[in-house]
């Protein structure tokens, strides 16, 4: 009896836990615990990275400056105001810098090559002598100089003649990109590089050539050749301003086609620091047009894809050259 009430006085007391005697417990028997304040740190935000930042309504293409994309806008509008009918006017013009690219106009729309082509055999002359499977005269040199200075015919026509001819068409497509390049059938029973139509797009891949794959003397010779042509050749790519240090190789001649007999206005070349911009750009002129309009409007393009004033400050050619 006395044992149970022992047992239920242990457990009315404690709820289950036997009491302590805090006096009978030796104070070194349990740890001392220091009172520390608990501070309760809030979990972390994960780190969230901010979105770019949304480009301006009038600049969405992150590739170009704003300026540059006014500059495009300007030059849109002005061919969309200036070319019409039966008229084809389409450009390239790349940032070697950046390898962006702008288009405008049909691209690949195929139109007579005019004197454009000549680039694409000094081209090809300098890569063969490079490689040893030909050897250029002195005379054959003067030749490509004139060829590529006042776009002298004659001396073009040597060239061609002596130095494979329609073989040369192959290795322009093939090695130089220019796919789209073919001849027209129907002048004379043989080929001749004066029968020849391409793309814009075609001349933009034989300028990308000439910068990215051409030996860097052979290069160089070509940047200083088209940079120092003659006044019939300062038009076009020359419209970017003197202080762009343009080069260029220009073509004009009177066609026919499909839609009727026309002028052909086009410009090839660079301009900017250290060749910075390409630019390759075909007029198919319409019928009603005429060759100081072609001109012009070729140039006035470049001018505004520099920012330069237009009407832009350039030579007329003469139509006989």
């Amino acid at each position: 009896m006395t044992l149970v009430l022992a047992c239920a006085a242990i457990i009315v007391v404690g709820c289950g836990r036997p009491t302590v005697n805090p006096a009978a417990v030796s104070k070194t028997s349990v740890p001392q615990m220091l009172a520390v304040p608990r501070v309760l740190v809030p979990p972390a935000t994960p780190a969230v990275a901010s979105p770019p930042p949304s480009p301006p309504a009038d600049c969405p293409d992150p590739a170009w400056s704003c300026t540059q994309q006014q500059r495009f806008a300007a030059a849109g509008a002005y061919i969309s105001r200036n070319v019409s009918g039966n008229g084809y006017l389409a450009v390239v013009f790349t940032d070697r810098q950046t390898g962006a690219v702008w288009r405008f106009g049909p691209t690949q729309h195929e139109g007579w090559t005019a004197s454009t082509i000549k680039l694409a055999i000094a081209t090809d002359l300098l890569r063969r002598q490079r490689a040893g499977q030909i050897t250029l005269t002195a005379a054959d040199r003067h030749d490509m100089a004139t060829m590529l200075n006042f776009s002298d015919e004659a001396a073009s026509d040597r060239l061609w003649t002596k130095y494979g001819g329609e073989d040369m068409l192959a290795r322009f497509r093939n090695q130089y990109g220019m796919t789209g390049l073919h001849f027209v059938p129907g002048f004379t029973s043989k080929t001749y590089w004066g029968f020849v139509k391409c793309t814009t797009d075609d001349l933009a891949a034989l300028t990308h050539y000439v910068f990215t794959r051409v030996n860097p003397a052979d290069r160089t010779y070509l940047v200083d050749a088209l940079r120092g042509v003659a006044p019939n050749q300062q038009w076009g790519a020359w419209a970017a301003g003197s202080e762009q240090r343009p080069g260029n190789k220009d073509g004009w001649s009177y066609e026919t086609d499909p839609y009727g007999k026309h002028w052909v206005t086009n410009t090839v070349g660079f301009a900017g620091p250290d060749e910075r911009y390409l630019i390759a750009e075909m007029y198919q002129v319409d019928p009603r047009g005429a060759l100081p309009g072609g001109v012009h409007t070729v140039s006035d393009v470049v001018a505004l894809l520099f920012g330069v004033p237009v009407p832009a400050r350039i030579t007329v050619p003469s139509p006989d050259g």
